[in-house]
């Protein structure tokens, strides 16, 4: 067949045109006739040209020779062409030589030939194919046949196979519904016994949840605003608030379940459990707090100071891979990354009060879906959001304050500690170190009552999903009735091991609760130390090391085998642990303060003391409305404001009858009053036996509030023992061996003191001297610091970073790299040691984790002259030219510095600011002592008296009449009868003199009999300054204590509290002067105005603006206390100071004072009533009341110029003459002195008496604190040269506080002493009294 398929190819090959070329040849070239010629004798006809010519003119010939009939050529005719094929000169290649369509035509031929041939072979195999073909097709005929019959019988058998199946079938489906019913009616008999029990049960279940279903809006509305809202706040308010809710959704008829517990409402008491046990304290507070944490649609805040909520995290999380960052870690944002992608929960602990921005996407939750996903843009790129993650923030900042961004985009939650939350962990605590075996008992029980009960919900949720997924009958679901049977079994099971575990529980906690009185004493021990942080930024305490204090005191408090014995041994010697740790870390001004509010705390707990009572302490009496008060009986010698404490006194319970009894024996009281120490004398008539010590405490504040800390540690004493007075000294010794590696030591500094020489003796005992390093922090010194730690880690060295708040932006590293060390190994003998002035920025996870210590300066003339005297260096002594001389004056030196520090124990009277003078100024002084004594023959007074209190300490002083008393001082000391005079007096006091020569030992031991308590005679001051200062002490005192109060008094009921602040707010406004007309006022002046008119119009608009925004606040604290307006922070603050009986800061801005809130809305009253006289008649009044202006030093200004108008004489040219009056006031106002001038009358001399007769200073009476003084001209004079001697320049102030209020100096005759004596004094002038 290739071969045909060939020749008919090249025929293929040829067209009419080739064709037509061969036929066109009358006398054609040889091998095309030769070639014609063998075509046609294949078709069997005449090979002549003719006949080729008219085979070519055919139209069918190429179709001609395509269809030959190949299979019958003849032999002979393949005879015959085998002559042409086989011409060497016809093959095909050599005919296209002449015509390619003979070429085609030869190949043709040849294939033909070809092809016989082949056929002459295949031709009988292929009959003998045929015929066996044939034979086959006869056969398959057969076969088909015989297969359609088969076919036929195949289709009867099936359809008796199919019958039969039919039959099968029917009987198995029989058999198996036999079966099923026969389960289904097992099944049913033991639904019915399983679930019998549970009938009425599920149809209560389902009457409740019809119940609860109908009450769904009510409900869900408090709960969403509980959940929005109350996060921030404490139990109180929220109880409040939701009470308030609950009370309006009834008024608006909505439905909703009574008294709706939110917290069960939204999570199972189970899972409530649950957090129980990993941590959550078990209170109400933490309760509500863990439901707003887990469920709340915004990330949570936590505000968490004591790391409760932090742990409770950690626990609950912990399976869920947990990753913990703050915002100091490097890659904090790439591990955040991950956690959304990846759906892993993330704590971002210690916070501050700013967010970094690049979290913003999360806390917005500011989500976009493509495709189906979640994406998040962060970090400037969108990232898949997986569902699982979970977000919590925490911050230790117990009161931070968070802009409303942060607010609006978290759940700030309020995670502060709870005294009962405490309380049950304290317990828990106590009763394992006393009865483990109970307590683990106790433990196990609450995990299996939790993991019973877990597994109860757990099957009732997997029955009614089963139930809801199942489509045919109950009876037909295996996996139903597999999970009913197991179920009913398991819940047999545990239902007897509840009811078993719950009464045990019962029992236990029987057995526990004879341990509570400890655990309760200690929480509120931790309580009074919380409060000590709004005192002081540095007090800040950690529940983890307080909970350790806790476990020591139980493991070293004495045994007993009586519990309630036992329990009394552990509380006294917690408190005390208590008190001694924490005193460690007090500045001695509040060690006192600590012990009140200690024991107040612990007396109010017992319900021993009342709370009315110890409120007036702190408060004493407020009077605004002096109409309804009983009259003074005795004003010569009871104050204004001791009478107002009396007639509040009367008011309390138990107090009764009070007033009656002073104006009855004022005389007897005036005795009890006068008395040095009237706290331990009885007081008058009835009252002694009738009041109990505290009551008695009451009386003594309402007349001699200098006492009051003396009693009040008397009282200590009384109630808790006398170690609880007497903080004990720091040893630091103990404190080291106390501490360990992990732990930083903190010296939270005060002026004077430096501890680096106490550590570097330490150092040398311990043998750690050559591996300690100090470094002082301050700009660049970070890294060094770093290094210094890191080595001191690896190698074991003491590291001593001084000044730490000066490196506050450092202090974030230096906090995390402490938290790092808490988890590292470190060296056991490195030990890390801070410095640090307070300073609220101070990291709080520092001072939570280190041992706080105070340093601060010995107290008194004795114990500071030893300490200086120690480490004098002796060889100086020897070295100095004129030995005698130097030892002389170091020892006037060295009283010299230590009467200027314990100076400021007198407050006002003793520095109008309070120095920092220290050792430092104490080695310089000294030094050039000795340096000028060695170059000098002659004593260079001048020079050392200049740079000793010029220059050195005079460095320090900032105000000008403290550098006149330093210098008074110097002048003093050193002097040439310093020298010349043998035990040369130092004081009016015998006891304190330069004594004779000798060694420092000797100085030591003159020094050691001086007496422990410096009298003020020491300092030049008289007895009256220690009463002075008592009284100061006292009043910070009680404005620390009250400051703690507020916060404590927020648990308590606010009704009282909210209606007294109403009550007074309403007095005040009531009494609240009318506005001054400025308008009229100033129309009727004119434009044409003195300066003294100038003035009053100033003072009236100064006063008026203050009266205007006092009555606009006062209306909005009532209404706001109504709950009419919103209370803002100012609003806050003022309501505050108005239930403490302080004058608001808002107020002060107009005019500083002192006075409490009563007696300053009073003087308002005629402050504005002299201005108003005034600017209703135009006339200047007769008497000027200096203190009435809130600028007086203007005032003064205004005279002057008046005077140089008059006079017509530069006002600079002027200056004062005083004139002090005889007469009485309204006397005074009649005279009429030459020179013009004004007349000032109600100024108040403090630190001296008044000569009325001599018209001249003298000593004041015992307790006669402040003198009025008569009426004073002020003269304006052309500058003379002033008259000095025996005249006293008495600087005036404009109130108590003398820094910055400094008026007028105004020259007062000094009587018999001298000015230096009235100096040393303090004595001064003051506009305006404290009270």
């Amino acid at each position: 067949m290739p071969m045909i398929d060939a020749a008919v190819k090249a025929l293929d090959a040829l067209n009419k045109k080739d064709i037509s070329e061969v036929k066109s040849y009358g006398r054609p070239p040889m091998k095309i006739e030769k070639v014609m010629e063998a075509v046609l004798i294949l078709l069997g006809k005449e090979p002549t040209w003719e006949n080729a010519k008219k085979v070519l003119s055919e139209s069918t010939f190429l179709n001609d020779l395509k269809n030959f009939d190949r299979d019958h050529i003849s032999d002979k005719t393949l005879k015959r062409i085998a002559i042409y094929t086989k011409n060497p000169e016809l093959e095909p290649d050599k005919v296209a030589v002449v015509s390619l369509a003979c070429k085609s035509l030869m190949q043709w031929i040849m294939a033909i030939e070809n092809y016989g041939k082949v056929y002459r072979i295949v031709a009988p195999k292929q009959e003998k194919l045929d015929s066996a073909m044939k034979s086959l097709e006869e056969k398959q005929a057969a076969l088909a046949a015989a297969k359609k019959k088969l076919e036929e019988l195949q289709a009867v058998i099936e359809e008796l196979y199919r019958q039969l199946n039919e039959k099968t079938d029917l009987l198995n489906e029989l058999r198996a519904k036999e079966e099923r019913l026969r389960k289904q009616l097992e099944r049913a008999i033991i639904l019915v016994e399983s679930l019998s029990g549970e009938r009425e049960r599920w149809i209560e279940t389902v009457n409740q949840l019809d119940l609860s279903f109908e009450k769904l809006p009510g409900d869900c509305l408090l709960s969403v605003a509980f959940m929005s809202y109350l996060g921030a706040f404490d139990t109180k308010y929220r109880e409040e608030l939701v009470l308030k809710w609950s009370l309006l959704i009834k008024d608006l008829l909505i439905p909703a379940t009574f008294e709706l517990k939110v917290t069960y409402f939204l999570v199972d008491a189970v899972s409530i459990r649950e957090w129980n046990i990993q941590g959550l304290p078990a209170d109400d507070l933490s309760t509500e707090n863990g439901v707003i944490v887990t469920q709340g649609s915004r990330w949570p805040l936590i505000i968490d100071p004591q790391m409760q909520a932090n742990n409770w995290i950690k626990n609950m999380e912990e399976r869920n891979q947990l990753m913990t960052i703050d915002f100091g870690m490097m890659d904090y944002l790439r591990q955040l990354e991950r956690a959304l992608k990846e759906g892993l929960p993330v704590l971002l602990q210690n916070v501050g009060e700013n967010l970094d921005q690049a979290i913003n996407p999360i806390l917005r939750q500011s989500f976009t879906i493509q495709s189906g996903e979640k994406l998040l843009k962060f970090n400037d790129k969108y990232i898949s959001y997986n569902n699982l993650f979970r977000f919590y923030i925490t911050t230790k900042i117990s009161n931070p304050h968070y802009s409303p961004e942060i607010s609006s985009k978290t759940t700030i939650v309020n995670f502060a500690l709870k005294q009962d939350g405490l309380e049950a962990q304290l317990l828990g605590i106590i009763v394992r170190k006393e009865k483990p075996a109970l307590e683990e008992q106790k433990d196990e029980l609450v995990m299996t009552i939790a993991r019973n009960k877990r597994t109860l919900i757990d099957l009732d949720n997997e029955i009614l999903r089963l139930l809801n997924e199942s489509r045919g009958s109950l009876l037909d679901d295996d996996e139903l009735f597999s999970t009913l049977q197991k179920s009913r079994q398991t819940s047999v099971l545990v239902k007897e091991s509840l009811s078993i575990a719950e009464v045990t529980e019962v029992e236990i906690d029987a057995a526990r609760q004879e341990y509570k009185p400890a655990s309760e004493r200690a929480s509120i021990l931790f309580f009074v130390l919380m409060d000590m942080s709004k005192i002081d930024p540095m007090y800040v305490f950690s529940l983890a090391a307080y909970i350790l204090l806790f476990t020591q005191s139980i493991e070293r408090s004495p045994r007993n085998q009586l519990v309630h014995e036992r329990i009394q041994n552990i509380n006294e010697y917690h408190s005390y642990s208590v008190y001694r740790n924490t005193c460690r870390g007090l500045f001695e001004r509040h060690k006192l303060l600590f012990s009140i509010h200690m024991t107040a705390k612990i007396l109010s707990n017992a319900g021993k003391l009342l709370e009315e009572e110890y409120d007036f302490i702190l408060k004493g009496g407020i009077v605004l409305d002096k109409q309804g008060q009983a009259p003074n009986p005795a004003p010569w010698w009871i104050s204004e404001q001791n009478w107002d404490n009396i007639t509040e006194l009367d008011k309390v319970a138990g107090f009764h009858g009070i007033i009656d009894s002073f104006e009855q024996h004022y005389k007897a009281w005036n005795g009890w009053y006068a008395t040095t120490f009237p706290e331990q004398e009885d007081l008058v008539g009835e009252w002694n036996d009738k009041l109990t010590d505290f009551q008695k405490v009451c009386v003594l504040r309402s007349l001699r509030p200098d006492r009051i800390s003396f009693c009040l540690t008397q009282f200590i004493i009384t109630k808790l023992g006398p170690r609880y007075v007497d903080p004990p000294v720091l040893d630091l010794k103990a404190t080291f061996d106390e501490s360990i590696s992990q732990t930083p030591l903190i010296f939270v500094l005060s002026p004077g003191v430096d501890p680096a020489q106490s550590l570097i003796s330490l150092s040398e005992s311990v043998k750690m001297s050559q591996r300690m390093y100090s470094l002082s922090l301050g700009q660049g010194q970070a890294p060094i610091a770093t290094k210094l730690i890191m080595d001191g880690i690896k190698d074991g060295n003491w590291v001593f970073l001084a000044n730490c708040h000066l490196s506050l932006s450092w202090m974030p590293t230096l906090d995390k790299m402490i938290a790092t060390m808490q988890s590292m190994k470190l060296h056991k003998k490195f030990r890390l040691w801070l410095s640090s002035s307070p300073h609220p920025d101070f990291p709080i996870s520092i001072l939570q984790t280190s041992i706080k210590m105070t340093t601060e300066p010995p107290r008194g003339i004795k114990s500071n002259m030893k300490r200086l005297y120690n480490n004098i260096n002796e060889a100086n002594m020897e070295i100095c030219s004129e030995p005698s001389k130097y030892k002389k004056l170091l020892f006037a030196l060295c009283f010299f510095h230590t009467v200027l520090l314990e100076r400021k124990k007198f407050l006002e009277l003793g520095w109008n600011v309070i120095y920092s003078f220290n050792d430092s100024d104490f080695e310089v002084s000294e030094i050039l002592l000795l340096l000028y004594l060695n170059e000098y023959e002659d004593t260079p007074w001048g020079a050392l008296k200049y740079l000793i209190a010029g220059v050195n300490y005079g460095g320090h002083i900032t105000d000008d009449w403290d550098r006149r008393l330093l210098i008074t001082y110097i002048n003093q000391y050193f002097c040439d009868q310093a020298l010349q005079t043998r035990k040369f007096r130092l004081s009016t006091l015998s006891n304190y003199f330069i004594p004779d020569d000798g060694d420092v030992q000797s100085y030591l031991d003159q020094i050691q009999m001086f007496p422990n308590f410096d009298k003020p005679d020491a300092f030049g001051q008289h007895s009256n300054a220690d009463i002075a200062s008592l009284i100061g002490e006292t009043r910070m005192l009680f404005e620390a204590l009250l400051s703690m109060q507020a916060q404590t008094n927020s648990t308590g009921s606010s009704e009282n509290g909210e209606t007294k602040v109403f009550d007074l707010a309403k007095e005040i406004l009531i009494n609240t002067p009318d506005e001054i007309n400025y308008e009229q006022t100033a129309k009727i002046i004119g434009i044409n105005r003195t300066p003294l008119e100038v003035v009053l119009l100033q003072e009236i608009e100064r006063y008026n603006k203050l009266l205007v925004e006092m009555c606009t606040q006062l209306r909005d604290l009532r209404r706001g206390i109504q709950g009419l307006v919103v209370m803002s922070s100012d609003l806050e603050d003022i309501y505050v100071a108005v239930s403490e009986g302080r004058v608001p800061l808002q107020w002060l801005k107009a005019y500083n004072s002192l006075k409490p809130l009563a007696a300053w809305a009073r003087d308002l009253i005629h402050r504005v009533g002299h201005f108003n006289n005034w600017a209703k008649t135009l006339r200047s009044p007769t008497l000027f009341w200096l203190a009435a202006y809130t600028f007086p030093t203007g005032f003064v200004t205004a005279v002057l110029q008046t005077s140089a108008r008059a006079t017509k004489t530069p006002i600079d040219e002027l200056s004062w003459d005083f004139y002090v009056f005889v007469e009485e006031d309204t006397a005074a106002a009649r005279i009429i002195r030459e020179g013009g001038g004004v007349y000032i009358r109600s100024l108040f001399l403090e630190g001296a008496g008044w000569l009325r007769k001599n018209q001249c200073l003298q000593d004041p009476l015992p307790m006669e604190l402040i003198c009025p003084l008569p009426v004073i001209h002020f003269k304006p004079v052309e500058n003379l040269k002033k008259r000095c001697r025996g005249v006293y320049q008495c600087p005036a102030y404009y109130y108590p506080v003398r820094s910055g209020s400094f008026v007028i100096a105004v020259d007062l005759k000094s009587g018999n002493e001298k000015a230096d004596y009235w100096i040393k004094r303090g004595t001064a002038l003051l506009l305006s009294l404290a009270n």
